[in-house]
């Protein structure tokens, strides 16, 4: 990820801009100060937090300025800039339904990837209410003890319920804990099938699952 886009937009406002907030506030992989735009921007936030394809992200990414100036773009410059695994960097503009193409050409010039992401795609399945239930707790962070004894526990079984490996957590509030434990890929939950529930399958996280 490019120190620029680190950085983000600070030269965009002058410190007199009023910066909403958006719910859920916490992020995990988010390298600067989070800015959302609007509710729908901070919904494909907390998706890029749940990505397990994404590396790190920025809010109002500088990378493509120098481009969209010379180019004459004047609508508005990409929401997001993810870092993926494979190292792709893609810059993403949130939108109520389609964008304008000439972003996204303009960037293809540059050698830059930019895509649009509309509410549908964002709104789509449990995905996404699964990973605002999970970032409430973003800012739980697991004590070693609780983490090793669900670990240990889960290289033994394989797998287990939510409802089965809550009495694991005894020096952190057990749902705050296991909810840290996979935004921080120590454990992985499925997030497209259903809403999260006590039934729902706990396992190791394993980042070569598709290998």
């Amino acid at each position: 990820m490019k120190p620029t886009d680190l950085a983000g937009h600070g030269m965009r406002t002058d410190g007199s801009e009023p910066v909403e907030r958006f719910r859920p506030f916490g992020t995990v992989r988010c390298t600067n100060p989070p800015y959302f735009k609007s509710q729908l921007a901070r919904d494909q936030g907390c998706l890029l937090d749940v990505d397990d394809d994404v590396v790190a992200w920025c809010c109002r990414p500088t990378g493509m300025n120098i481009l969209l100036l010379q180019r004459g773009w004047r609508g508005e410059p990409p929401d997001f800039m993810a870092t993926y695994t494979n190292g792709q960097e893609v810059y993403i503009s949130v939108r109520e339904e389609r964008g304008d193409p000439q972003l996204t050409e303009i960037a293809a010039c540059g050698r830059f990837t930019h895509v649009y992401v509309s509410r549908a795609q964002i709104n789509s399945g449990y995905r996404l209410q699964n990973s605002k239930d999970l970032l409430r707790y973003a800012r739980y962070r697991c004590p070693l003890g609780d983490r090793m004894r669900i670990m240990s526990a889960l290289e033994h079984e394989g797998s287990v319920t939510v409802a089965g490996c809550l009495d694991a957590f005894r020096e952190i509030n057990p749902i705050g804990g296991l909810s840290s434990l996979v935004l921080h890929r120590f454990l992985s939950i499925e997030l497209d099938v259903e809403p999260i529930a006590p039934t729902t399958t706990v396992r190791i996280f394993r980042s070569d699952r598709n290998a």
